[in-house]
């Protein structure tokens, strides 16, 4: 199971290559595509996704009995991380003939671990189509390193050790080599370096890309730590290895009977908020389970007899940073899934909601613990209550604890993803 995370975190190097990999797992697990502009008629037992914008995307297995009377167990987690996005018109040439790209962050990464590791690019691209109105959209992914961030040497900079402010305009544009005025005066011809790159990693005409989303990813694979390989590090676990949880148990209930529909929902744009078309606070959820009950009236009662799990990962206990963690409800890495509590309401989590989550826990043989933010520490938010604010569900927010929470490399628990794995299966199944 956690080779199988390892592929799938490689593989999924930003959110449109993460909706990619998941996709291909459903259709290879006899899942079929719906459109949002069809008429859908959903058989029980059907098994169907939606990809909203090329970054969400939505599974379901039809229930043997009808959502209204039987409601729907919805995982719900996101594909996003925090990134380094390429700006249009991104080449900035400099002394020497060295290439600097521009770029702006994507969410509140810790910016600095960044630094001198190698970068690829990965993304989409807009490519022209007979239909103005519909170009075609391409994922991308270079899969090698092109770019890096170089550090100051500590020589230009003594203090660097004690506290060193960022500026991404200026200290974090990422360097993609050093070029010939001849190479130069090519990519020129071509419509710019990125265009010239993308174009020929997916065999294109450079005049073809007309627009494209693009950020840069460490080329690092994910791997385990530690002397008994109980830890793993990667890239983008925060919320992927979530998201590949409620795919993994998706697939593994999926010839299990159940009178309740089942649904993974990967929402994007945690990150930003979640205002987007493909994020949380769309109607792209609710839409999809009023359709598939087929009435309001019926829709209604399946939202009463539902229950969702927002999966986004919690915050480990850190040895270094005791003081930072709440005395009594810190999430230890290795001791199984989070419940999720905030009294100011920045997680769906109540005390029904909470009951129900260690009881799937206790019924699955998975150990669970409590995340609550220190008193005097200002925590985030996730999916569970943006999504209430469309869908008065039942549900809980938890997740697995891990360290380096928004770095280019965080660190999590072998044993914490394949409990999580157990108890979503659990759910789904029921």
């Amino acid at each position: 199971m956690i080779n199988q995370l390892f592929s799938w975190l490689d593989a999924s190097s930003c959110n449109v290559m993460a909706v990619d990999t998941i996709e291909r797992e459903l259709l290879n697990a006899g899942f079929t595509p719906l459109r949002q502009q069809d008429r859908w008629d959903i058989a029980p037992g059907a098994r169907h996704y939606i990809v909203q914008n090329g970054t969400a995307i939505f599974a379901f297995i039809a229930g043997q009995k009808h959502p209204a009377e039987a409601g729907f167990h919805i995982i719900s987690a996101h594909s996003d991380s925090p990134c380094l996005k390429i700006k249009p018109n991104a080449e900035i040439w400099c002394e020497g003939g060295a290439l600097k790209l521009n770029v702006e962050k994507y969410g509140g990464g810790i910016q600095y671990t960044w630094f001198d590791r190698p970068l690829s690019i990965a993304g989409r691209v807009a490519l022209r189509s007979d239909d103005p109105l519909h170009p075609r959209m391409q994922p991308v992914d270079l899969l090698e390193p092109v770019a890096t961030i170089p550090h100051l040497a500590i020589h230009f900079n003594r203090a660097v050790n004690e506290g060193n402010p960022i500026s991404i305009q200026r200290d974090m544009l990422p360097v993609a080599g050093v070029f010939t005025d001849g190479e130069r005066e090519t990519f020129a011809a071509k419509g710019g370096f990125i265009r010239t790159l993308v174009a020929k990693a997916i065999d294109v005409d450079p005049a073809d890309i007309l627009d494209y989303e693009l950020c840069l990813y460490p080329v690092d694979r994910a791997c385990r730590i530690g002397v008994n390989g109980a830890l793993f590090q990667s890239g983008r676990i925060d919320d992927l290895s979530m998201a590949f949880a409620a795919l993994r148990a998706l697939l593994d209930s999926a010839d299990t009977p159940s009178d309740s529909t089942r649904v993974m929902a990967i929402f994007d744009n945690e990150e930003t908020g979640s205002g987007t078309k493909q994020g949380a606070a769309s109607p792209v959820l609710r839409q999809m389970m009023e359709r598939m009950t087929g009435d309001y009236e019926s829709y209604c009662r399946a939202v009463a007899l539902s229950f969702m799990i927002s999966a986004d990962d919690a915050h480990a206990w850190h040895p270094n940073y005791d003081g930072k963690y709440d005395p009594t409800n810190h999430a230890l890495m290795g001791h199984g899934p989070a419940i999720k509590i905030n009294a100011n309401c920045k997680y769906m989590t109540d005390a029904d909601s909470a009951a129900v989550f260690q009881s799937l826990c206790r019924e699955a043989g998975v150990p669970v613990q409590y995340f609550v933010n220190h008193s005097d520490v200002l925590g985030g938010s996730t999916l569970g209550n943006i999504l209430t604010g469309q869908i008065p569900l039942r549900g809980v927010d938890m997740g697995a604890p891990i360290w380096a929470m928004h770095s280019a490399r965080e660190t999590a628990s072998c044993a914490d993803h394949t409990a999580t794995v157990k108890v979503f299966t659990h759910f789904y199944k029921l």
